[in-house]
């Protein structure tokens, strides 16, 4: 970086210059005339020696990577001609940390602070424009952290549904069940869940394929997602093993819905194409509901109880 001028000997106006637009003080432009004019070679580093200064690009483009150590990772800003790097750090104090390369060859215009500082308490125009173009990084940066925090949920809910049936997953139960059962506590209200085994899934594995082995229990999901109320919850538990997480009903309801579902899943289509022989899933149930002083641990161990029961039993059927 090689100063090859000052501001009054370069073919420059303040008028380009976006943070001194408007600002017909000759005043203004006598304070800017001794500043120096810089050359940054294409792919060179801007080297300031940590020091706060204002640069404003008079040709060229810089890029300007966020300061390391200020948490921000929302990546490159490219700054054109008339635009400014380094208000914030002049306005704090602070040394700019920025990684700034030059793009192309640049012409900047450097800025030490004490004359920021000057001209701004001699110009309103500035401290205006500068006003406004620190409210619109302020706006910018509040926008790319709603995006930021959008695609997080999105991500966030990703990991909490399962790939191959759609339903919640296990870390979903774990998270949402010990609310759901604070919430019943709180309120008074029972809260039941249904336990679901495909029976022998290990043997319709080895008799139809893994493939269809996936197949059955995605149709196995759908019937479960499909026969519960919006206020209730679908869950892959592991496995083969599935639940329904039923919200405000109490045991002898929860039972009715176990055998609505066990009804259900004796119909299930699992091949689309006809013309390959249709099997059929079967499912043992285990139907708990939250005891008076329980958790949601004395429920889930309650809920695998029964359908322990239910197989000891001979499958395809509900147990309490």
């Amino acid at each position: 970086m090689d100063q090859i001028s000052t501001f009054a000997a370069s073919p420059y106006a303040v008028r380009d210059l976006q943070l001194f637009r408007d600002a017909d003080d000759p005043a203004v432009a006598r304070a800017l005339a001794p500043c120096a004019v810089v050359r940054v070679a294409a792919g060179q580093r801007v080297e300031d020696g940590l020091r706060a200064r204002l640069y404003i690009v008079l040709s060229g483009s810089l890029e300007v990577a966020p300061d390391a150590h200020s948490g921000d990772d929302s990546g490159v800003t490219r700054v054109m001609p008339g635009e400014s790097v380094g208000e914030q750090a002049v306005l704090d104090d602070a040394v700019n940390l920025a990684a700034m390369t030059a793009l192309e060859d640049c012409e900047l215009l450097v800025i030490e602070p004490e004359l920021v500082w000057q001209l701004i308490d001699r110009s309103n125009v500035l401290a205006r424009n500068l006003l406004r173009l620190l409210s619109f990084r302020v706006r910018a940066a509040n926008a790319q952290l709603r995006r930021r925090q959008k695609l997080g949920e999105f991500y966030r809910q990703l990991s909490l549904n399962d790939g191959l049936t759609g339903l919640y997953n296990r870390a979903w139960l774990g998270e949402m069940l010990p609310k759901l059962a604070m919430r019943a506590r709180q309120d008074g209200s029972p809260l039941s869940i249904v336990m679901i085994d495909l029976d022998h899934f290990k043997r319709f594995n080895d008799t139809h394929g893994h493939i269809a082995g996936d197949a059955a229990l995605s149709a196995a999901a759908g019937v479960i997602r499909d026969s519960l109320r919006p206020s209730d919850f679908a869950v892959r538990y592991g496995g083969e093993e599935l639940m329904a997480v039923l919200p405000d009903t109490p045991l002898s309801l929860a039972e009715m819905v176990a055998g609505r579902l066990a009804e259900r899943l004796r119909t299930a289509l699992v091949f689309p194409d006809m013309r390959l022989p249709l099997p059929h899933i079967t499912g043992s149930f285990g139907v708990a509901s939250l005891a008076a002083g329980g958790d949601e641990h004395a429920l889930m161990a309650a809920a695998d109880a029964a359908l322990y029961r239910a197989k000891q039993a001979g499958r395809d059927r509900v147990s309490v």
